[in-house]
């Protein structure tokens, strides 16, 4: 019988939706657990149109497509792996194998993100024990995982945008493991301080435009919100470029915001680290995320055995890869001047 997302122990409850980082010392606000999670099968069911027999009968349906696919190979078939997708589409089962598909040709396009991510790599560990990058321990209201980008924390002298892409994926691939993420989704927030020029020339535009676009067609993830502070205005050229390459939908959940008291509005502040004004230091998100990845490495690791062998069944209206993706504004990409 498939696994029932919904059927979890107190305990793991606790753990994952708990509203401080620390389930141990009895902080936590046991009423707000308890509303995230029994409404978490009425929110699956009323955005995703998940229900029981609804979902059996797709994952019936995507197992049997992948077993008599032959342009695939070594796919995973549990459910953990499969309802990222169809939750992603919306149960539109032809949808969630086109993105299934999509996603297996991204990640033989690009193996210098998708490959070997391994959270005990020594570029990676730096990123992460840097702070570039890490992930809330508290959800907020709506359930949503919260998770943390600081510019300034990333070495772009010393290290590349594969490396940063990296530890993106490696994150991402780590969440997507929870039916909690599946639905609820993710909330980002990102501070663009302490941005120089190497951050900007470390991106070819062609790969940059390419990462944006793919992976929003690619990777299975509710984006529900992006929130940015800090901005300099000449980083400001480069989100208008990212907006043109992804959806409108995205873009209508991108938000700039000139100040902290403006974030606070949006952002519940008990998922932020203190250097935001939160109530979490950052170094306790920091371990929190190197459990997180620590916890799903074999998992990780072992997405490599999958293989896309041909891609004519991946349908499409865009440019083929290497068509139309430079973009025209690539002189100001690459010589903008950060103060």
């Amino acid at each position: 019988m498939p696994i029932q997302p919904f059927e979890m122990s107190t305990a793991s409850i606790l753990s994952i939706v708990g509203t401080t980082w620390n389930v141990a010392s009895e902080k936590v606000d046991r009423s707000r657990v308890t509303r995230t999670t029994q409404s978490l099968a009425a929110e699956a069911a009323k955005e995703l149109r998940e229900t029981a027999s609804t979902r059996d009968q797709a994952l019936h349906i995507m197992r049997d497509w992948i077993q008599k696919n032959n342009d695939i190979k070594n796919v995973r078939q549990d459910d953990a792996f499969l309802l990222r997708f169809l939750r992603h589409k919306k149960y539109s089962v032809p949808m969630a194998q086109q993105t299934l598909l999509k996603y297996l040709n991204l990640r033989k396009y690009y193996p210098e993100i998708f490959m070997k991510m391994d959270c005990e790599d020594e570029n990676i560990q730096d990123i992460i024990n840097n702070g570039y990058m890490a992930v809330s321990p508290v959800r907020d209201s709506k359930g949503r995982r919260v998770i943390i980008y600081n510019m300034s924390k990333f070495n772009a002298s010393k290290l590349t945008c594969w490396d940063m892409c990296r530890v993106h994926t490696l994150i991402y691939e780590s969440l997507l493991e929870d039916p909690i993420d599946q639905i609820c989704g993710f909330t980002h927030v990102g501070d663009g301080s302490g941005v120089t020029g190497a951050h900007i020339t470390a991106w070819n535009p062609t790969d940059f435009a390419r990462v944006m676009k793919w992976g929003e067609q690619s990777m299975p993830m509710r984006h529900k919100e992006c929130h940015l502070i800090n901005i300099p205005t000449a980083i400001k050229y480069i989100i208008d470029f990212a907006k043109s390459k992804v959806t409108q939908k995205m873009v209508s959940r991108l938000h700039i915001h000139s100040s902290l008291k403006q974030l606070h509005k949006k952002v519940d502040v008990a998922c932020l680290p203190t250097i935001y004004g939160g109530e979490i230091p950052l170094q306790d998100m920091i371990t929190f995320t190197k459990q997180l990845i620590s916890d799903q490495r074999k998992k990780v690791l072992a997405l490599d055995d999958m293989q896309i062998l041909s891609t004519r069944g991946i349908i499409s209206s865009r440019a083929k890869p290497g068509q139309n993706d430079t973009v025209s504004v690539e002189g100001s990409f690459r010589k903008l001047e950060i103060d």
